[in-house]
């Protein structure tokens, strides 16, 4: 139960907080600066604008696939060792999922300009890699202790 209760946490969090952000974004905000420009874009594809020729279509695979990921995590009992990780992949995930219905593509505001032209993301991009880094450190560098002998 507390596993969930920190999984629910973390996503919601991550959901509420990413919201609050690109809602400041889409109501005029702007900040332009020597390396990182906050500005508005909306993103149509995924990362680096991938994919974004399958068009409406899009929002709908990826709902599938988190859709599938919660069931996989449930069903395989990760949310009781990995639930915070989780939870900030899947709250950056239903954020971004959420632009994509609402406002047509994911709402992204962070511009990297410093000596090369980098992705423009948002801080549920940021949840998103920071669970999966989370994830990764947890299953390779502190594996769960075998029960058998």
């Amino acid at each position: 139960m507390r596993s969930i209760f920190i999984f629910l946490l973390a996503a919601v969090g991550t959901f509420v907080i990413d919201q609050g952000i690109k809602a400041l974004f889409i109501e005029g905000y702007y900040r332009a600066g020597t390396c990182i420009d906050l500005e508005l874009h909306y993103n149509k594809g995924v990362a680096f604008s991938l994919f974004a020729f399958l068009g409406p279509y899009l929002k709908w695979l990826q709902a599938v696939l988190i859709a599938g990921i919660i069931a996989f995590v449930i069903k395989e009992g990760y949310i009781r060792r990995y639930a915070f990780p989780v939870g900030l992949v899947i709250g950056g995930a239903l954020g971004n999922l959420y632009d994509r219905f609402v406002h047509g593509g994911v709402v992204d505001y962070v511009a990297w300009h410093c000596g090369f032209e980098f992705a423009v993301f948002n801080y549920a991009d940021v949840a998103i890699d920071l669970g999966i880094v989370w994830l990764l450190v947890m299953i390779y560098f502190f594996p769960e202790k075998s029960t058998t002998r």
